[in-house]
């Protein structure tokens, strides 16, 4: 997702108001950004994301593993 198709709404003294993108482009989007997340799911994002930084390797498992 390089570059996003859009459609700028102004208003009459052309200041920006509203951006229009693609369905799909907003879901891809929300998706990146974690925005379909409810509050516990993104509670445990944020702890894997400080067990990795933190290198807690063992709070994962490996593909391997999942075969």
């Amino acid at each position: 997702m390089n570059e996003i198709t859009k459609r700028i709404v102004t208003d009459e003294k052309g200041k920006p108001l509203e951006v229009v993108i693609a369905w799909d482009v907003y879901q891809d989007l929300a998706e990146r950004m974690g925005w379909d997340l409810d509050d516990r799911d993104a509670a445990d994002v944020r702890e894997a994301m400080g067990d990795w930084r933190n290198g807690n390797r063992s709070a994962f498992v490996s593909l391997e593993d999942l075969k």
